[in-house]
């Protein structure tokens, strides 16, 4: 279903509910600057983390999984006889509603967890991956959350989190968000529709700049550190435990 929630919405607080959740697909591929090839890249990576560390027996956490996008893909990558846990985890019932879905249409083994990913127990993982998802955890749950991730990894696996982030250059920080803006233009969403969403987003999406979030994980432990993809104020980050 193409994305229409803020050309015919009132104005409300952003939030993950049906309405966004029928929406989703499209809303994050028109959205989202190379999600598709973004999520493709991270589903390689965690790939071989599962086939070199976990010896196809490894346990992912998605934290934040939405409709399941991520590990739905990862699913069709692996090995068929593998014997691997992917979890999702998402406090938005409709998204899991979806992705629980999507998995039984495909005929995929993956658990979708209707839960806040803050207070659930991981460990023992080869990967966790956090697809746009830290930028909505409150500044304070932060440095908590991704030190709980860092622990739970074991050593030799990765943690790859993609953010929407923002700039120390306050000049640089406004060139960069109206070029996004640009973007979704061509993405066909209406100026009324950006500015809609903008202000249903504003204390909602909080980010950081690319250095405060390998700050934040190195606080947490990690050590190896690299972007792996950025487009203007969008980047995926993969961290290593060593």
């Amino acid at each position: 279903m193409r994305d229409q929630i803020f050309l015919k919405s009132p104005l409300k607080q952003f939030e993950f509910d049906e309405g966004v959740a029928s929406v989703f697909d499209d809303m994050a591929t028109r959205s989202i600057p190379f999600y598709t090839q973004s999520l493709g890249l991270g589903v390689d990576f965690v790939k071989n983390s599962l086939e070199k560390i976990g010896k196809n027996r490894g346990v992912v956490y998605d934290l934040g999984c939405s409709t399941g996008n991520f590990l739905l893909e990862l699913s069709d990558r692996l090995k068929q006889d593998n014997q691997n846990s992917l979890i999702g985890i998402d406090n938005s019932s409709a998204m899991i509603d979806r992705a629980q879905l999507k998995a039984k249409t495909y005929g995929k083994q993956i658990d979708f967890i209707c839960e806040d990913f803050l207070n659930f127990d991981i460990n023992g993982a080869c990967s966790v991956v956090a697809n746009y998802t830290i930028q909505f955890v409150r500044p304070i749950n932060r440095d908590s959350l991704i030190k709980k991730v860092f622990d739970a990894i074991i050593e030799g696996g990765i943690f790859i989190m993609s953010e929407k982030m923002s700039s120390f250059d306050k000049i640089l920080d406004k060139e960069m968000i109206e070029r996004y803006y640009a973007y979704k233009k061509e993405q066909g969403y209406t100026q009324n529709e950006i500015t809609t969403k903008r202000e249903a987003l504003e204390n909602v999406l909080i980010p950081y700049t690319l250095e405060e979030n390998i700050e934040m994980l190195k606080n947490a432990g990690f050590k190896s550190i690299e972007v792996l993809f950025k487009w203007v104020n969008f980047a995926t980050l993969i961290a290593r435990k060593s």
